[in-house]
C-alpha cells in the first residue's frame, strides 16, 4: 500500500484524507517509451515523411510523428479550445478514444498542429487496419462484439457532438476485439441513428451467413427510427448467441507479496495459494473459479490490511450469493441489471468497511479503506431461434474503484481495462486540464474515491462489460506491478509462454511479482492472473483448477495480520503466540467475524435482484441446470 492523498469532493464530512501518495510513488517511466502521435489536421497530411518539425517530432508516415524527445513536457494552448473539450470529457473511454497530447507550432507555416496519444498506432508507427478491412475475415462473434462497442459509443460521442467519428470507416480502426477511434469528428449538424444504419449497410454482404440476415434487419430498423435501446437489446442478443458457440477454458492463480521495502503487506486478493491449498484439504470448501479480486488498502494506523481482507471475504460472500440467485433466473438478465446489482455489491461491502471505520471513531486520514479491481465471468444460458441450449455467454465484467488495475493481454498486445480513479482522471475529464498538464500537479496521483472511506451512496464504482471471444489473460495488479510501466514493459516475457502452455500460470504469477519486486521494490505487490481459452484445448492439455507441483516449490509464506491491525477489529491486541502455518492467514477469520456481525446489511444488496427485468427482445434461454459447468476448467 503506498500512502494516497484521498480526494472526496462530494462531501465536506471528511474533508480531505491527507494521506500522501506522491511522495514516495516512483515516477513514471513512460515519458522514455517511444511514443508515436498522430497529428490532426489537412496540414499536417501534406508534410512528407523523413521531416523534423520544431526540432522534435520526426515525420514517419501521413500524420504519424515520432516524439524524439520523449521526456520533455509538450506545448499546451492556453486557454484550452472548445474543439479540444470533447476529447478532455471522453477521457474515461480511453479504450476506443484517443487522449491529446500537446500541440506544436510549426515556424515554417505559422500554425499550430494539434497532437494525439493514445491513437491506434503499433510500436513500430503503422495504423492498426480498418474495421472494413478486417470485417470480411472475422469470427461471427467479433463482428457482433465489434457492433455492439459503436453502439455503445453513440450516446456519449453524440452528446459531446461528435456522433460523426463512428460513420466514417476510415476513422474506425479495429486491435483484436478492441474498437479503436483515430480521431473525433465534430458533427456539422445533428445525426441519428438512422445514420449510422446506413453506414452499418455497407457491411452486410460480407457479414456471412450466420450474421447477414439479422444484421440486415438491424440496419433496416435503425433506419426506420427504432428507439437506440430495442437495437441495443436485439444486438446483445446476437452477441451472446455467437460468443457462447465458442468453448470457454478458464484457469486462474493469484498471490501477494509483501515486498522487499514495507514491512506489512496491505495488499489483499483471490484467489491465492492458500485458497488452492484449502479446497485440496476440504474438498467441500467451494471456490469461486471464475472470480478474481485484488485489493490495495489504505489508511492509517495500520488500517489498510484490514480494510483489503475484509473487502476480499466480504465479496465472496456477496458474490457467491449473487451467483446463485442468477442460476434461479429463467431469462436472460440484460448487462445493464448486472452492472447495477454488482453496484450494490460493491456499495454494501462498503459499508461494512465505513461501519468499522465509525465504530471505532477513525475519522480524516485515519480512515481505512482499500481500492478494489473484481472480474467476474458470469455463464448466462441463451437458447437461439432454434432451441439449442448454449450454457455459457461468455460475458466478464470489470468492477473498479480506485487504482488498482485490470489489463487485457494476448500474445500480440496489451490493453489496460480500467481508468485510474485519480486526481489526473478528474482533471482531464472535467476539462480543466490535458493530461501531463495535470500529472505535473502536485499529489497528481491522489485517489479521488476508495471503498470503505465514506458511505455507499457517495460511491461510483465503474462496472464495464467485455465478452470473451478470443484467447488472452486478464491480469488485475496493484500499483506495485504498474508503477513504472510494469506491465507495458514486461507482459511480453510471460503472456505469449502463458497461452503456448510453455510456462505454467502460477510460477508466471511468482516471477512477475519477483520482477516486480527487483525492478520497483517500492511497495506490496499482488497479482492475479487469468488464462481464458476459446481455442479448442488439445487433450493433453486437459487440467483440474488446483496448484501445480512447481508453485508449492515456489509458494511463500503469507503474511499474518499485525498485532496493531488486530486492535482494530477487537480494540485489544491478542496475546502473542508463536507463529504457525495455516491454509489461510489467522486475519481472516477476524475478518470475518466482523462480517457476521454486519451480515445484515448484505440484504440490501439482494433486494435489487427482484428489480431485475427480463430482456424481453433476447432469445428465452431455459432454467439453468445444475449439470451444465459454467466454464470449463483446466
Amino acid at each position: 500500500m503506498i500512502d494516497r492523498y484521498l480526494f472526496q469532493p462530494h462531501t465536506s464530512e471528511y474533508m480531505k484524507m491527507l494521506i500522501d501518495r506522491g511522495s514516495d510513488r516512483p515516477s513514471n517511466s513512460s515519458d522514455q517509451r517511444r511514443r508515436y502521435l498522430w497529428a490532426i489536421g489537412e496540414l499536417a497530411a501534406k508534410i512528407p515523411p523523413s521531416q523534423t518539425i520544431s526540432d522534435r517530432y520526426r515525420v514517419v508516415a501521413p500524420q504519424v510523428w515520432l516524439d524524439t524527445q520523449p521526456h520533455l513536457p509538450p506545448q499546451f494552448p492556453d486557454p484550452i479550445p472548445e474543439e479540444i473539450l470533447p476529447y478532455l470529457h471522453l477521457y474515461p473511454l480511453k479504450r476506443h478514444v484517443p487522449i491529446v497530447f500537446g500541440t506544436c507550432q510549426w515556424a515554417d507555416r505559422g500554425a499550430e498542429v494539434l497532437l494525439l496519444e493514445n491513437a491506434p498506432i503499433d510500436d513500430r508507427g503503422n495504423l492498426y487496419p480498418t474495421l472494413s478491412q478486417c470485417w470480411s475475415t472475422a469470427t461471427p462473434a467479433r463482428r457482433a462484439y465489434w457492433l455492439w462497442q459503436l453502439l455503445q459509443l453513440w450516446t456519449p460521442l453524440d452528446k459531446v457532438g461528435m456522433a460523426a467519428s463512428l460513420l466514417d470507416e476510415n476513422n474506425i480502426r479495429v486491435q483484436g476485439w478492441r474498437v479503436w477511434l483515430l480521431e473525433l469528428h465534430p458533427s456539422t449538424f445533428k445525426h441519428s441513428l438512422k445514420d449510422l444504419g446506413r453506414m452499418w449497410s455497407t457491411l452486410v454482404s460480407d457479414a456471412g451467413e450466420e450474421l447477414e440476415e439479422f444484421l440486415r434487419d438491424i440496419c433496416q430498423q435503425m433506419r426506420d427510427g427504432i428507439k437506440i435501446e430495442t437495437i441495443v437489446s436485439q444486438l446483445n442478443g446476437m452477441l451472446l448467441e455467437s460468443a457462447a458457440r465458442l468453448p470457454l477454458h478458464v484457469r486462474v492463480s493469484g498471490a501477494t507479496e509483501t515486498g522487499p521495502v514495507r514491512n506489512k503487506n496491505e495488499d489483499a486478493c483471490y484467489p491465492t495459494p492458500s485458497d488452492l491449498r484449502a479446497k485440496q484439504e476440504s474438498p467441500n470448501d467451494e471456490l469461486l473459479p471464475n472470480l478474481a479480486i485484488l485489493c490495495d488498502g489504505v489508511g492509517g494506523h495500520e488500517g489498510g490490511e484490514v480494510a483489503s481482507q475484509m473487502t476480499v471475504q466480504a465479496l465472496k460472500l456477496q458474490i457467491r450469493a449473487f451467483l446463485n440467485e442468477m442460476a434461479r433466473e429463467s431469462t436472460l438478465i440484460p448487462p445493464e441489471a448486472i452492472s447495477d446489482q454488482l453496484a450494490a455489491i460493491v456499495r454494501v461491502v462498503n459499508n461494512i468497511v465505513a461501519a468499522q471505520n465509525d465504530a471505532q471513531d477513525r475519522e480524516s486520514r485515519q480512515r481505512m479503506g482499500t481500492t478494489l479491481v473484481m472480474a467476474l465471468q458470469v455463464a448466462q444460458l441463451v437458447r437461439t431461434q432454434t432451441g439449442e441450449v448454449l450454457d455459457n455467454a461468455h460475458e466478464l465484467y470489470l468492477t473498479h474503484v480506485g487504482d488498482s488495475r485490470a489489463y487485457w493481454i494476448t500474445r500480440e498486445y496489451c490493453v489496460q481495462l480500467t481508468v485510474d480513479d485519480d486526481a489526473i482522471a478528474r482533471e482531464v475529464r472535467s476539462g480543466r486540464s490535458f493530461y501531463y498538464q495535470a500529472r505535473q500537479q502536485k499529489h497528481s496521483g491522489a485517489l479521488t474515491q476508495a471503498l470503505g472511506t465514506r458511505d455507499g451512496d457517495l460511491l461510483r464504482p465503474t462496472i464495464s462489460r467485455f465478452i470473451l471471444e478470443e484467447d488472452g489473460v486478464l491480469l488485475l495488479c496493484s500499483d506495485g506491478l504498474s508503477d513504472r510501466d510494469g506491465v507495458e514493459r514486461y507482459w511480453s516475457r510471460f503472456v505469449p509462454a502463458i497461452l503456448d502452455d510453455e510456462l505454467d500460470l502460477d510460477v508466471a504469477v511468482q516471477e512477475w511479482i519477483q520482477l516486480a519486486n527487483e525492478t520497483n521494490g517500492h511497495d506490496n505487490t499482488s497479482i492475479v492472473l487469468t488464462r481464458y481459452r476459446v481455442s479448442k484445448l488439445p487433450t493433453d492439455k486437459v487440467r483440474l483448477f488446483e496448484p501445480s507441483d512447481r508453485t508449492a516449490q515456489l509458494d511463500r509464506p503469507e503474511s499474518e495480520m499485525s498485532e496493531a491491525s488486530k486492535v482494530l477489529l477487537y480494540d485489544r491486541a491478542e496475546p502473542s503466540r508463536p507463529r504457525r502455518r495455516r491454509p489461510n492467514p489467522p486475519a481472516w477469520m477476524t475478518v470475518v467475524g466482523v462480517l457476521a456481525a454486519l451480515a445484515l446489511s448484505g440484504a440490501i444488496g439482494w433486494l435489487a435482484m427482484s428489480q431485475l427485468k427480463p430482456d424481453r427482445n433476447a432469445p428465452e434461454p431455459v432454467a439453468p441446470t445444475p449439470s451444465l459447468p459454467p466454464a470449463e476448467q483446466e
